[in-house]
């Protein structure tokens, strides 16, 4: 964790190897656990390893979601509730998870409709053999919800067993 370490460190903080930025490593945990969780929840219930789902978006849980709710968090454990920080991460997170519930889930819907209707073309119809659009591009609520939770819980426990 050397290339988070931040240069104003106390002497005893130093000591131990420097400071490590809390909010940054909260938000990268959450995003990588949400990733994480993906990829086994496809190989739980689709019985096949996807490993494209570590770096895929869309669903079971949100890790936008994860990422900006562990920032937030992370902010307001680190400079309270009335920071202007954790004021400005509750606002991005508010907008990030609307954003996945709504335009993002809306154009995910659409894509498997027009994916199906390029399907149905007949094969001699130029656009017959179009690439498919990405079909999983936003989030029901229950997986912003989770993914909120998990971010919630990693900045939580980091915080505890750090302080």
């Amino acid at each position: 964790m050397r290339w988070l370490a931040i240069s104003r460190a106390s002497s005893e903080e130093e000591s131990e190897g420097g400071k490590y930025n809390y909010v940054l490593v909260c938000a990268l945990l959450a995003f990588a656990l949400a990733q994480s969780i993906k990829v086994f929840i496809t190989w739980y219930w689709e019985k096949r390893w996807d490993p494209k789902r570590f770096i895929g978006s869309g669903g079971m849980p949100s890790s936008h979601s994860a990422t900006v709710t562990a920032l937030a968090v992370a902010l307001a454990l680190q400079d309270g509730l009335a920071a202007s920080t954790f004021a400005t991460a509750l606002i991005l997170a508010a907008i990030v998870m609307y954003d996945a519930t709504g335009v993002r889930l809306q154009a995910g819907l659409q894509a498997e409709v027009l994916n199906q209707i390029v399907y149905d073309l007949p094969a001699e119809h130029p656009l017959a053999e179009t690439t498919p659009l990405h079909e999983l591009l936003g989030h029901t609520p229950p997986q912003v919800i989770a993914g909120a939770l998990l971010g919630l819980m990693t900045s939580t426990i980091i915080y505890f067993i750090s302080h």
